[in-house]
């Protein structure tokens, strides 16, 4: 294993500070960033996709771990940095310079399952989770999602029907993928500290049901929670066809959105696709 500065050095050496504008927070605890990287398990020569990586920090890890990593950074000022740990895994580190927004992730990796794991960018980690778990190609590409976001985002992926926090990420997280709370991440971790608090989310694929559109079902939990106050009659009134589908299904379209469980959404879906 490479004798490495310690990340605080390279920091200060590339004059590095965290970028609001781009949602950056760093982290610098080794022995936290070694517990993130064991999340997906045994990662030996196994390919691994990171997005922001900043300076590099949860990439150590995840190289020390023995992964392949291909780490995809905007951040031009932080790809000196990542360069010299390129070169003290040689072999083992691809940076990308650009948007992940803007990348086809699967054709980056060749086709080579992967995981994805990453301290994501707060301003486009959503945007990127809905992403991966999209599609009506599944199995995907990517063999495990372990992301870190903001607490409240992270609960509202692996929350249950019922309460406030259930809606439409945990009902596209769960239908056909396991999702769970794998750690969470005091905000004094991070560097600089973020106003709210952290937590790790791991996502697995799972058999998906059978004769359900994935486009479908994205847009029956975007219309039934884009009012989730009010009642399926009025959320779902400009889906005509969810409508019906809730009456052939014996659905009370007086219930609210967060009452329904994930196998009633995929049902749904089901009829209407």
């Amino acid at each position: 294993m490479p004798d490495l500065p310690p990340l605080r050095e390279v920091i200060a050496k590339h004059g590095l500070s965290a970028s609001k504008a781009l949602g950056q927070n760093f982290l610098f605890d080794a022995q936290l960033l070694e517990r993130i990287a064991a999340i997906p398990g045994d990662l030996t020569d196994k390919a691994v996709l990171e997005v922001g990586p900043g300076p590099g920090g949860l990439t150590r890890a995840l190289l020390a771990a023995g992964a392949r990593v291909t780490a995809i950074e905007m951040d031009t000022r932080c790809l000196p940095a990542l360069a010299e740990l390129a070169e003290a895994y040689r072999g083992k580190l691809r940076v990308i310079e650009g948007d992940a927004m803007q990348i086809d992730h699967g054709e980056l990796m060749g086709g080579e399952p992967f995981a994805v794991v990453a301290n994501l960018p707060y301003n486009v980690g959503t945007a990127l989770f809905t992403g991966w778990l999209g599609g009506e190609v599944w199995p995907p590409t990517w063999t495990s999602l372990t992301l870190m976001f903001q607490q409240e985002v992270a609960q509202r992926i692996a929350a249950k029907p019922g309460g406030s926090a259930f809606g439409r990420l945990a009902v596209l997280a769960q239908w056909r993928s396991t999702a769970k709370l794998a750690m969470k991440v005091h905000r004094s971790a991070f560097t600089p500290p973020p106003k709210v608090m952290s937590a790790i989310v791991h996502v697995t694929p799972a058999d998906a049901p059978e004769g359900v559109s994935a486009r479908k079902l994205e847009a029956i939990t975007k219309a039934a929670f884009g009012q989730r106050r009010k009642m399926l009659r009025q959320s779902l009134k400009a889906m005509p066809e969810a409508l019906a589908a809730l009456e052939t299904l014996g659905i009370d379209p007086t219930r609210r959105a967060e009452t329904l469980s994930v196998d009633e959404f995929v049902s749904i879906a089901r009829v209407v696709s």
